[in-house]
């Protein structure tokens, strides 16, 4: 078989607190390819890691991050929240997702843009989110890698996959199954889903075939991927 792109949700959030250096760093060293991390822009515009719209969550203070300044944030968390920049210097040689959570313009989805292609990062990261956020994307970076995140089974519309130009569709893992599977590849794009955890789940969707799985529980994917890769048998070559 195949072997699958196993993707970190978060980091490894049940080692470490998500979204954050040690998060990435850890989920890295249990044999992830690439992590997924949620970015957002503090008042002044420094892109961070962050999921929520607000600190409440995971830093015990009820601010939106849309309130604070980088230093804010920085002087609130004990420099908990990372800045975009420093999750790719962290991450350097290793594939990084990008979501956008919320529903970002094209000015922020720029800067987010710029950060990257700041850090020399263009060729490593890849963007996943709804089909506005990814239309923003698009916008700012013609080149992008995207991945379309979909909720969905309704097949997303040609005007719309034209515009955002996809290379994944990238789907809730309940609502994988061998049709949707072979359709996506029919039509000639990447398969990615989110966020299995349990190895029941991962096995099934292995034998789906998807191309990409994206989970809180990367040591577990990454063994039970890995067992399977060196079960199958060799794919005999033509010629």
């Amino acid at each position: 078989m195949e072997k699958v792109t196993a993707v970190a949700h978060r980091g490894d959030p049940y080692r470490f607190r998500e979204n954050t250096l040690a998060s990435l760093r850890s989920a890295l060293r249990q044999g992830a390819d690439a992590v997924e991390i949620d970015v957002r822009l503090t008042r002044d515009g420094v892109p961070v890691l962050l999921h929520d719209a607000t600190l409440k969550r995971l830093w015990e203070l009820d601010r939106p991050l849309t309130s604070l300044s980088w230093e804010e944030v920085r002087a609130a968390t004990g420099d908990g929240v990372p800045s975009l920049s420093a999750a790719l210097e962290a991450t350097e040689g290793s594939r990084v997702m990008v979501d956008l959570p919320g529903t970002p313009d094209v000015r922020d989805a720029r800067r987010v843009v710029e950060a990257v292609r700041e850090a020399g990062a263009q060729d490593r990261v890849y963007y996943c989110a709804g089909a506005e956020a990814m239309l923003a994307v698009r916008a700012a970076d013609p080149s992008a890698e995207i991945a379309l995140t979909r909720s969905t089974l309704a097949p997303p519309r040609a005007a719309l996959l034209e515009a955002i130009r996809p290379r994944w569709l990238n789907y809730r893992f309940t609502l994988v199954d061998r049709a949707l599977a072979d359709r996506v590849h029919r039509d000639g794009y990447l398969l990615s889903v989110w966020t299995p955890d349990t190895r029941r789940s991962m096995r099934r969707l292995l034998a789906l075939g998807v191309d990409s799985v994206t989970t809180n529980r990367i040591d577990v994917l990454c063994a039970l991927r890995d067992g399977l890769t060196r079960r199958a048998p060799a794919r005999r070559r033509s010629g």
